[in-house]
């Protein structure tokens, strides 16, 4: 929105996107630019974040102009925020594309989060505010001038900058150091020196070789879906956990979180257990064993890990040194042995298979020879966990310093680096070592023996007693195979070393990092003590003590071969729940899903996800189903707990999809009379001050039909809209946190009729439109203005004139519980400020007491806050019992009636006229809920006295092809008969005050009497609807005959004739057909059949 300033010249060169403070000064300053030409603002960048802070450039001559500005609003120095309506000296606008304005270009800090690490959160100005005509006063408080050019801050900015501050030494990694490093040392594992060899041994070179990619595939794929989860916006800690929770919700991220965390922590133990077991191996061939074996183990397992948790609580950079020294022997051991394949072979490595790169071995290598017990799936079991490994960088998401760049660059260059590793070893050893070899220099072949074919034989060796008994060496036989082809045996030793401290350390390091960001969620509620973080990086020092004691407990069993397939199947779980969560976010096209790493697709990562899951089970079947227990069991735990959060995940996206799919099929399909259900528009007001009401409307809408709770805010349209926005979420929450299935609607009018109107007619979507209207009878009626009595009956008749039904509710104290509402607020209030007062009292006298001497100076400065506790108590006690008093108790318990159980009693249908059905068919289905069910249905129908029999039996007949099931049928047939006298003065001393009494004045009188009071009941009128007059009269005292104790009433609602019957006259109708009784619905359908007795 333009306004009115001073122009200014823009330069010929200015950049199109350009926004300039404009400085509206007064005195001198003003003067000043009146003289002169106005000062120039050097413009700020649009793209350019690091350029953002506005400077000002001054001519000589306005040196005051500056001073003023950096005096009232420092460019440099941030202390408040920009607010359009606060008073100041200078005022300040916008300058966007040449014009002065409060509209401000997109910028970053608009998008952010409240608190956010990367920046300051900044309000752009609201739609109000460009809207509405412009402040005279817009100025801007001391605050920094980039607000000023970007629009409000939030109160919590000057908070988020601190924290931005406090960041300033937090240590973060790039995409080599925290994602590849990490991925390369955990995917290289013991397997590459210990098990690879046997691999490809029982594999053959080609069947292994498909292993590998195989792996590879699974991982690749699990590697393309966590780049594009990874890069669909900002990723903070928690890894594996934070990309599934905030792709598919709590409910699957929350269960997984937990698993995972305790795999990682799982896992710690068992890589340190492999490197302890190598140790031990070495203590053995020196013969320098402590006790025993096992607890051989057990001590150096200890031992490695406390070294190492002292590694990671030193900190991420002291761990991040250490994984990569970690790399540089490891990446030397794996070049140890290429070198060593092209160093000549001796006597002793070749008696013991190994003679360097050979062709005969290489086509003899290249099928497989499988021993008995083992097969394809059997081997790539074993093979498959070297594969693993790949979420290492991942799970320190929130120590990278952009995620969304390392995570896919470096995971899947891990991925392309180690499968190239681990082919490039498969297929040199398999080409240089032979399957079998005994070890023995003295088995060459000598001339004139026979040579049984095998390239071992080709090459002057007999292995061939290997056929018939077991041999110790060869890829089949020999775990250390790599140790003997490499050029310096211990360095392949020192890369087993570096594999399995190098994982340990990653996991130890991942394990805490998930968990945490687990426990920050608060999704289970008990593990909230291991949320806090320590120092600069946030360090989970409490979970890194977790791990270590998982893992020390883990180490002293010492029997991880039964856990260690249970392990494997929970990171496949994870895996195949993060491929899933990038199929699912696909799926649901939800507008929010648009990851800037576009080499992936929805249907491979499917397939990646049903990989993962048969890979579960070939791996291990017997884990695979303790996973899925245990993972759906902590499924329904958080299902059930219902979290309080809201990620945008996909799964809300998919139901929203799959409702909007419903809700338009559902428009192709007619509506039929069997399918009918009441679909109401209840007029609440706020849900939570007619809770009666509501209640009652839900009993019978629950599970089977719409119910909308409506509000009309009626008064000035830019107060009421203000309110009603204002309350939308917190009036749906109350629905939410009630277990009410309804939705809340409000509408802002001039008119409450206006606004009534415009939800009967424009409420609901497609099929799921309102047919009842729902309203509270008004028991003020006779007090109320005439006004509110004619939008009352307007609505019904506007209700009537859509086609809707209505369904009219009294009970004997009312609905409206707004005055016990405010005041329990009030006490509310004031218990917080009572409370909050001790709190600080109580503070204060700690201080005191921590303080010593100095306390003792400090307490008279305090006694002023101490002195008025008394006083406030008293004030509040007084002011609560006098509130106490004045609660309507019996409202508050006529409120809540229909939240109770109903006892065993009847349900009165009093079913006079026939309109359809739905007189009937809410007391039915009120029967079927669990609190009315013990009510019996008794049906009341007007008859003929001398045919009570056959109408008895023929309504009986009715309900029975309804299937309706009843206790009794009475037929009334004196319902025409005159009332009691008593029970007609009654009625008459009702509508005495609101009649005109024309018949008894002359001609003249009477018209004017006419015009001047139109609303009034005319003796005409009441003559002619007498009868109908009598009628109510005496239904009442049917009524209190008949169903005085019944648990409800059930009544068909008299309609009034539009133009024949006086609001006023309907009203008495209403208040004495339903005076003094148990509560009454009176129900009136559309005349459209909503029972039929056809299949």
């Amino acid at each position: 929105m333009s306004v009115n300033t001073p122009s200014s010249s823009v330069p010929s060169g200015a950049s199109r996107f350009q926004v300039h403070v404009v400085n509206e000064g007064r005195g001198s300053c003003a003067a000043m630019s009146d003289s002169t030409d106005p000062p120039h603002y050097e413009e700020t960048s649009f793209g350019d974040e690091a350029q953002n802070r506005l400077r000002i450039s001054f001519r000589p001559g306005n040196q005051e102009c500056y001073d003023n500005f950096i005096q009232n609003g420092d460019a440099a120095k941030t202390d408040t925020t920009f607010h359009a309506y606060d008073s100041h000296t200078n005022t300040y606008y916008l300058q966007t594309f040449g014009h002065n304005t409060v509209d401000a270009v997109p910028k970053i800090e608009y998008y952010r989060n409240t608190g956010s690490v990367s920046g300051p959160k900044v309000n752009r100005p609201s739609l109000l505010e460009i809207h509405e005509q412009l402040a005279k006063n817009v100025a801007v408080a001391p605050g920094s001038a980039d607000r000023v050019a970007n629009g409000d801050g939030m109160p919590g900015d000057e908070q988020a900058e601190n924290k931005e501050e406090d960041t300033a030494g937090v240590v973060k990694f790039g995409w080599v150091k925290g994602v590849l490093v990490r991925c390369m040392l955990n995917i290289w594992g013991v397997m590459l020196f210990i098990r690879l060899s046997w691999i490809v041994g029982e594999a053959g070179i080609g069947l292994g070789v498909l292993i590998i990619l195989l792996s590879t595939m699974v991982t690749s794929i699990t590697g393309l879906s966590t780049s594009a989860i990874a890069t669909n916006g900002f990723v903070r800690g928690g890894g594996a956990y934070y990309l599934i929770s905030r792709s598919l919700g709590p409910e699957f991220g929350g269960s997984i979180g937990l698993i995972f965390a305790f795999a990682n922590a799982v896992a710690v133990a068992m890589y340190v257990v492999g490197f302890a077991e190598t140790v031990v191996d070495l203590l053995k061939e020196s013969d320098s064993m402590m006790v025993d074996p096992t607890n051989d183990i057990r001590i150096i397992g200890s031992i490695t890990v406390v070294i190492l948790l002292g590694i990671s609580v030193a900190g991420m950079e002291w761990e991040a040194k250490a994984q990569v020294i970690l790399l540089v022997i490891l990446l030397i051991a794996i070049a140890n042995f290429f070198i060593g394949t092209v160093i000549p072979s001796n006597n002793e490595k070749k008696s013991r298979g190994f003679f360097n790169y050979q062709a005969a071995i290489f086509a003899e290598n290249f099928g497989p020879s499988f021993t008995k017990g083992e097969g394809f799936f059997s081997v790539f079991a074993i093979f498959f966990p070297a594969a693993t490994g790949i979420l290492a960088g991942a799970n320190i998401s929130g120590d990278l310093e952009d995620p969304q760049d390392a995570i896919p660059r470096g995971t899947m260059l891990a991925i392309f680096i180690t499968t190239v590793a681990y082919i490039g070893v498969a297929i040199c050893v398999a080409a240089c070592v032979v399957r079998d070899a005994t070890g023995s220099i003295n088995d060459t072949i000598v001339s004139g023996m026979n040579c049984n074919g095998s390239a071992a034989c080709q090459l002057g060796y007999d292995f061939s007693r290997c056929q018939h008994e077991p041999c110790q060496y060869g890829l089949m036989n020999n775990f250390q195979v790599m140790s003997m082809v490499s050029g310096f045996g211990p360095l392949i030793t020192a890369g087993i070393f570096s594999a399995t401290l190098s994982s340990a350390l990653a996991s130890l390091v991942s394990a805490p990092k998930v968990f945490q960001a687990l426990c920050k969620d608060n999704i289970f509620k008990g593990l909230q003590f291991f949320a806090k973080g320590y120092g600069k990086n946030n360090e989970p020092l409490r979970g890194y003590l977790l791990t270590f004691v998982i893992a020390m407990a883990f180490i002293l069993i010492a029997e991880l071969n039964v856990i260690a397939p249970i392990i494997s199947n929970f990171f496949l779980a994870s895996y195949a729940l993060i491929n899933f969560s990038c199929f699912h976010a696909s799926y649901a096209k939800s507008p929010g899903w648009r990851p800037a790493y576009g080499i992936y697709n929805m249907w491979v990562s499917l397939f990646g996800a049903i990989l993962c899951c048969a890979v579960m089970f070939v791996i291990n079947w017997w884990a695979a189903v303790i996973t899925y227990v245990i993972e759906l069991s902590l499924y329904i735990y958080v299902t059930y707990k219902k979290p309080d959060v809201n990620w945008g995940s996909s799964t809300q996206a998919l139901s929203y999809v799959s409702a909007l799919d419903n809700a338009l099929e559902l428009t192709t399909v007619e509506d039929h009379v069997k399918n009918f259900r009441p679909q109401c528009i209840v007029l609440t007001g706020g849900p939570m001050a007619r809770p009666a009401l509501l209640d009652i409307t839900h009993a019978f809408t629950k599970n089977s039909g719409l119910c909308i709770c409506c509000e009309v805010f009626v008064g000035p349209r830019k107060l009421c809209v203000k309110e009603m926005n204002s309350g939308m979420a917190k009036k749906q929450a109350w629905l939410i946190k009630n277990k009410i299935k309804a939705f809340y609607a409000a509408v802002a009018a001039d008119y409450f009729r206006d606004g009534v109107r415009s939800l009967l007619q424009a409420s609901g979507l497609g099929r799921m439109k309102p047919n009842t209207l729902v309203i509270g009878y008004k028991k003020n009626w006779r007090k109320a203005p005439l006004s509110e009595i004619e939008n009352y009956v307007g609505i019904l008749h506007d209700a009537f004139d859509f086609e809707i039904g209505v369904v009219i509710v009294r009970i004997s104290q009312g609905f409206d519980i707004s005055p016990v509402l405010q005041v329990q607020d009030e006490l509310e209030k004031l218990e917080q400020e009572r409370l909050a007062l001790e709190a600080a009292i109580k503070d204060n006298e700690s201080e005191e007491r921590k303080g010593g001497i100095r306390g003792l100076f400090k307490k008279a400065g305090k006694l002023s806050i101490t002195k008025p506790a008394p006083k406030k108590d008293n004030n509040i006690n007084t002011i609560q019992s006098m509130h106490v008093g004045e609660f309507n108790q019996k409202l508050v318990e006529a409120s809540a009636q229909f939240k109770k159980k109903q006892g065993k009693g009847t349900i009165d249908v009093w079913w006079l006229f026939d309109d359809g059905g739905l007189t009937l068919l809410i007391p039915y289905i009120l029967t079927l809920r669990k609190k009315w069910k013990d009510c019996k249905l008794r049906i009341y129908v007007g008859g003929k006295i001398n045919r009570i029999e056959e109408e008895k039996i023929s309504m009986a007949s009715l309900l029975s092809k309804f299937r309706i099931k009843f206790a009794d049928i009475h037929i009334i047939g004196d319902i025409n008969i005159k009332p009691n006298k008593e029970s007609w003065k009654v009625f008459e001393e009702m509508i005495e005050p609101y009649r005109l009494h024309e018949s008894h004045k002359d001609l003249t009188t009477a018209e004017k009497l006419k015009r001047e009071s139109p609303w009034k009941i005319t003796d005409a009128e009441l003559e002619a609807v007498k009868e109908k007059s009598y009628r109510q009269v005496r239904l009442n005292e049917l009524l209190q005959e008949h169903s005085r104790a019944a648990n409800l009433i059930v009544l068909s609602l008299p309609v009034a004739r539009k133009g024949s019957i006086s609001d006023l006259l309907y009203m008495a109708w209403l208040e004495i057909l339903t005076k003094n009784l148990p509560p009454v619905l009176l129900v009136r359908g559309n005349h459209k059949n909503v029972l039929t007795f056809y299949s």
